[in-house]
């Protein structure tokens, strides 16, 4: 049976019509009794289940996923032993039940405990399972085997369980909560049932789903961790401070000063392997990534294919990992406590597919430390780098469940993703003073100026003959001869590390340091992996942050903001110091000096102008947020933007708001700044690009260098210079950058239900959080975010053009601008190519509310069918059946020889309030028939509103 009607982007076509009924009278067929099963269109993904009814209603409004070709969702059976590609569709049976599901969940958990693992050769041998495992597969055998009552077919002990911590988790909801309603459901099942009586209980079972955690106790000066030789100590022994707090004598228990959580690494790697759904995407980067001019994946640059070169063992096979680790602090209270912060440490593996790949689900937490550790951080990095080491130098024996064979599984950290701040504790060089660029180090270009540090000197990357080179007034009162700084390897950097004398376990400086200590503050744990040194790039600059100070230094001083603003009076007066610039020097009236407004900068109804506009845009739903709310016009200034608003405002709206309010001279290099930044955090790069950009940025800063003052060069103006030969380096920056990571850390926030143990709170919360997931690899249902079986966005395999379809655009009407990567929706199946430029099929169908009975839904297709027959000279006479129809439907016009619409199509479209509150009209669309008729004539063109 032929399903390429799937492809169809006409959905009110004949054949995508008749598609839908085949679909629902397949899922009647082989899901008897069943009033709800699993929605495969492009919204619900196959993880929610709706009506059957709703689900045909979906299909016609959404689309069904393209990728879906075998419905084994819904009871076909797919025959692996064939050894064409081809799937048969001619033998199925019902769907799986979800007790089915819990014990492919227990195999995927335990699969040592099978007795079907191919033992022939010597690397197919499993590790035999210790008692301590296999005591907890035997309970949770038995809670999957366990009826939840006497005669229940349908949930086991276990389901039933991970449903209920699936809706407890899902919906935030408090242990006492749930405790109540447990009770309830308890009571209303049978006297004899199985169900546990509290979450407690319930977390006892899920227990053996879960990887568990470690508490390792600190010293309460960060001195060092009670750990391995350590581990008996009841005193540090470099402060003599006590392990434990004072308390009464008749306390049995002792309570630490201070715990640190550590989430072990291996067993989290290995449960990549323990699932089909994510074992093979683990091969992506090796198998199906494509090597070509454009950069998608970390795979695509230089970094990745230097270690490769440089260590072909670990290269040979695939599934070694390749790991990125993050790591920032949070406020757990909110603003009740400012002065608590906690840092995790995360690790994501890059050997995902870029759909996958810096998703939450596959984030896992390592550390968890309960304050700021600032320099210490390494303190509590030994036992991930001891984990590391290991996992370089030998290894873990683990099960891959593609190929049913056992490998030795090694991984490998690639770089660090951190903020400013975060990258001198992790990377131990001090990001404040006259070396803050840890790029640059020692060769940078720095100065006093307007009483702090500023860094100058970027004409150093022009060509030796620019002609730049030679002007000394326009810049900074001298010429420049000097090369651009050197790139030091890291031998040069660990032979740096090893000629300092630091104090012990990395606490403290010694105070008798050498001269060549450059700006190092202590030696980094990482340096301590073998491969460390080797890597073309250990710590990235994060794009996010950068974008942001950016912003806020660029427009603070172009709108001249009290406190923001880099031209101050102590700029002025610096100028005059450096004797440049002399039109921006201090007016002085006999014993007074006047600052006039300088020529980069707004004047006051200028710059009320650009709020007004501002305050004005409107963005569409999950683009950006309301910016409008953080402009205060009276004030003439902004408020609370957030690091996305920051984004945005600079890609977006800066270059269009600017253009006709300053000189020329500036808003160029103004705009090439938008567009350096526009390029930079593209979803694919083009190494061509990257070249270009990074002979861009130089003339941007150099022709920022002759018009703001050089106060205005702080350490974020600066590192600008570093991100195109980065992103050569390391690939596109949505891999890199912090905003997975904030989203992130929202979530642990607001986990916290005990505020007197915010970080017990937190890890509890997560661990039972990896549980669920790993169920939701087996059964996507189970899963929180909805992106599993998601197919690879529209970016990665374009869709071909449509070719039947037409549409003329208004010459005001514009295109929509693509969702910014750090606010992209979670990856689903692209709609058709015709949506790019209106959407007119999500617009139409929006306005139809679920649920469709029967007969309205057969009624939407006939008047679907009716929209698309041959057209004739009059128009055709609403049926009775039809008439019973949404109104909107005779609005909607779709598909080749749709030309024909009837009387009322003219008139205006009638929706609900609701509809006229959430959608706005901006536009109007033409769709034309094929045959090239316009819009007069026997066969008037379809008008259909836009709704953005």
């Amino acid at each position: 049976m032929s399903r390429r009607w799937i492809q169809n982007p006409n959905r009110c076509a004949d054949e995508y019509l008749d598609g839908i009924e085949d679909f629902i009278e397949f899922a009647r067929r082989h899901n008897p009794g069943a009033t709800r099963i699993r929605c495969p269109c492009r919204r619900c993904n196959n993880t929610l289940f709706e009506s059957i009814e709703t689900v045909g209603f979906h299909l016609v409004r959404n689309g069904m996923i393209e990728t879906y070709s075998i419905w084994n969702l819904h009871g076909e059976q797919v025959d692996h032993a064939s050894s064409s590609n081809a799937p048969r569709v001619d033998n199925v049976e019902p769907i799986v039940d979800p007790n089915d599901q819990v014990m492919g969940i227990i195999q995927d958990a335990f699969p040592f405990a099978s007795t079907n693992i191919n033992q022939e050769g010597e690397d197919d041998v499993p590790t035999p399972i210790d008692s301590a495992e296999f005591e907890q597969y035997e309970k949770l055998l038995k809670n999957a085997n366990q009826e939840l009552y006497p005669g229940c077919e349908s949930f086991s002990v276990l389901t039933a369980i991970v449903e209920l911590m699936h809706g407890k988790i899902k919906y935030r909801m408090s242990n006492l909560c749930f405790d109540y309603f447990l009770g309830v459901f308890k009571r209303m099942l049978p006297t004899d049932n199985c169900l546990p009586k509290d979450h407690k209980h319930a977390q006892k079972v899920l227990h053996g789903l879960g990887l568990g955690y470690e508490k390792i106790h600190a010293c309460k000066n960060n001195c060092m961790l009670f750990y391995k030789e350590h581990e008996t100590l009841d005193t540090c022994p470099i402060c003599n401070e006590s392990r434990f707090k004072m308390t009464s004598q008749n306390r049995t228990t002792k309570i630490p000063q201070k715990v640190m959580r550590y989430l072990p690494l291996k067993h989290r790697l290995q449960r990549l392997y323990m699932s089909m759904h994510t074992a093979t995407d683990m091969r992506w980067h090796k198998e199906k990534r494509v090597d070509d001019d454009v950069m998608r994946h970390p795979a695509d640059g230089e970094a990745w294919k230097e270690f490769d070169r440089t260590f072909p063992e670990f290269a040979a096979d695939p599934r070694n990992v390749r790991l990125g680790l993050a790591t920032d602090g949070f406020n757990p209270y909110g603003v009740l406590n400012q002065h608590h912060s906690t840092w995790p440490i995360f690790a994501f593996p890059y050997n995902l597919p870029p759909w996958k790949c810096m998703k939450k689900e596959y984030m896992m937490m390592t550390v968890l430390i309960t304050e700021d550790p600032g320099r210490s951080i390494d303190v509590y990095l030994r036992p991930l780098v001891d984990e590391l080491k290991d996992l370089w130098t030998n290894g873990v024996r683990t099960y891959d469940k593609s190929t049913g064979r056992m490998f030795t599984l090694r991984a490998a950290v690639m770089w660090t993703v951190n903020d400013f701040p975060a990258y001198a504790m992790v990377s131990g060089w001090s990001t404040k003073g006259y070396m803050a660029c840890p790029v640059c180090k020692e060769d940078v270009t720095s100065g006093w100026h307007a009483g702090k540090v500023c860094y100058l000197g970027h004409r150093r990357w022009l060509p030796w003959d620019h002609e730049w080179r030679e002007k000394d007034k326009e810049f900074d009162g001298n010429t420049e001869r000097r090369l651009r700084p050197r790139e030091w390897s890291g031998d040069e950097i660990l032979e740096q590390l090893n000629r300092l004398d630091f104090a012990p376990f990395g606490k403290t400086v010694s105070r008798t340091r050498p001269s060549t200590h450059l700006n190092w503050t202590h030696k980094p744990m990482f340096f301590e992996l073998p491969y460390w040194s080797k890597l073309k790039l250990r710590h990235n600059l994060d794009v996010m942050h950068v974008e942001k100070n950016v912003f806020d230094t660029l427009v603070g001083t172009i709108l001249d903001i009290e406190g923001k603003t880099k031209d101050t009076i102590k700029a002025r007066l610096d100028l005059e110091r450096m004797g440049i610039r002399r039109g921006l020097w201090m007016n002085r009236d006999s014993d007074k000096a006047r600052r006039d407004l300088a020529f980069f900068s707004m004047k006051p109804n200028d710059k009320k102008e650009f709020l007004k506009f501002v305050s004005s845009v409107k963005f569409s739903y999950g683009y950006a947020s309301n910016i409008a709310r953080c402009v205060n016009v009276d004030g003439g200034k902004f408020t609370g933007l957030k690091s996305h608003d920051c984004h945005v405002f600079m890609q977006r709206l800066l270059p269009v708001g600017i253009r006709h309010l300053l000189p020329e001279d500036v808003v160029k290099p103004i705009m090439l700044l938008s567009r350096f930044f526009s390029q930079l955090t593209a979803k694919t790069l083009r190494r061509t690009d990257m070249f270009q950009l990074r002979h861009d940025i130089v003339q941007v800063l150099c022709k920022f260098e002759m018009i703001f003052p050089p106060a205005f060069f702080t350490s974020m103006i600066h590192v600008m210079v570093h991100l195109p030969e980065e992103a050569l380096l390391a690939g596109p920056v949505n891999y890199r950058w912090m905003y997975p990571i904030e989203r992130l850390l929202g979530e642990l926030k607001k986990s916290v239900r005990n505020r007197a143990k915010s970080e017990g709170s937190i890890i509890e919360a997560w661990v039972q959080y990896e549980s669920l997931t790993f169920c939701g690899i087996n059964d996507p249902s189970l899963l929180l975010p909805h992106f599993w079986f998601a197919p690879p966005p529209s970016y990665l395999s374009p869709p071909s053009p449509p070719s039947s379809l037409s549409v003329r655009t208004s010459a005001t009407s514009l295109p929509s601008p693509p969702l910014p990567p750090c606010r992209r929706r979670p990856p689903a199946a692209s709609p058709p190519p015709c949506f790019g430029l209106s959407r007119i099929f999500a617009a139409d169908f929006s306005l139809l509310r679920p649920p469709f009975r029967t007969p309205e839904m057969s009624d939407l297709i006939r008047r679907g069918r009716s929209m698309t027959t041959a057209p004739s000279s009059d128009p055709p006479a609403q049926s009775a059946s039809a008439a019973t129809a949404p109104a909107m439907l005779d609005h909607v016009v779709v598909g080749p020889g749709a030309s024909q619409a009837p009387a009322s199509s003219s008139s205006s479209v009638a929706q609900p309030p609701s509809a006229r509150r959430r959608h706005r009209p901006t536009d109007t669309i033409d769709t034309t028939s094929t045959d090239g008729t316009g819009a007069s004539g026997s066969q008037p063109g379809i008008t259909t509103l836009l709704y953005c």
